[in-house]
Parts: structure tokens; C-alpha cells; sequence
């Protein structure tokens, strides 16, 4: 098709050179997050630490919250100290109770199994000679 206002004029064809688009930039990952921005993971961290305090006798929950707040955290490419004091504190608190667990619990259960066994029997009851008689009660 001509131009009527100018016969003479070639046709537009095709460009040459198409246009160069710039592609799109690659999505950041782990890139540094904006400052003031919240740290994911942060208030479950928290929770997490005061919970350790709490439930020193059950240590279990706040150490898998705190490791869950940790692991939040990292992936995002941030420290959380909460995370890691509850972590701590936790375990710490669980190698606690196991020592009192294995240094209390188990003497004196062995001493109650050797009693209902001879009830004639001395046993020594954390360092004090106690005889069955006196640990074992037996109703009429």
C-alpha cells in the first residue's frame, strides 16, 4: 500500500533492528531486608523465651517454638537472639530435669521395688538405712 500523499515513498516494512527490550531483573533472594522492617519469627521468639522460664518443668514446647523462631528468622537472613536464649534455656532446663530425674526418682523407686520384694528388707533411702517395714504400709 502507498502513501497517497506521497506515491514515490516506499512502503514501511519491518524494522531493521527490533527494538531492544531489557529483560526483567532476577527476583532477590535472601536479599538484605529493609531496615526497620520486622523480623520474622521475632515474636514467636519472644514467646518462646518466656516460656522457657515458665515451663522450666516442661521444656519440650518452648524448645521447638524457639527452634521454629529461629529457623523463621534465618531463612530471611536475620539474626534472633530471643530464638536462641530460648533455645538454651530450654535445653538447659531439660538436662536439668533429667539429672534431678536419674539422681532422685530412680534410688528411690529401686528402694520401693526392693521393699515390695522382702518386706523384711533395710534399704537405704538417699544415705539413711530405712527398714520396709516403715516405707511399705499395708492396709488390714
Amino acid at each position: 500500500m502507498t502513501d497517497p500523499q506521497n506515491p514515490s515513498a516506499v512502503p514501511p516494512s519491518a524494522p531493521q533492528n527490533p527494538p531492544a527490550y531489557s529483560s526483567a531483573p532476577p527476583p532477590a533472594y535472601n536479599s538484605p531486608p529493609a531496615p526497620g522492617a520486622p523480623v520474622p519469627g521475632k515474636t514467636l521468639g519472644i514467646v518462646a523465651f518466656v516460656l522457657s522460664i515458665v515451663l522450666s518443668w516442661l521444656a519440650l514446647i518452648p524448645l521447638i517454638l524457639g527452634i521454629v523462631a529461629l529457623v523463621q528468622s534465618r531463612k530471611a537472613g536475620r539474626g534472633n537472639g530471643w530464638a536462641v536464649a530460648a533455645i538454651v534455656i530450654s535445653a538447659l532446663s531439660i538436662i536439668v530435669t533429667l539429672i534431678i530425674v536419674f539422681a532422685l526418682v530412680i534410688p528411690s523407686l529401686s528402694a520401693a521395688s526392693t521393699c515390695v520384694a522382702n518386706p523384711d528388707a533395710i534399704v537405704n533411702v538417699w544415705g539413711v538405712q530405712v527398714p520396709c517395714s516403715e516405707v511399705v504400709t499395708t492396709t488390714p
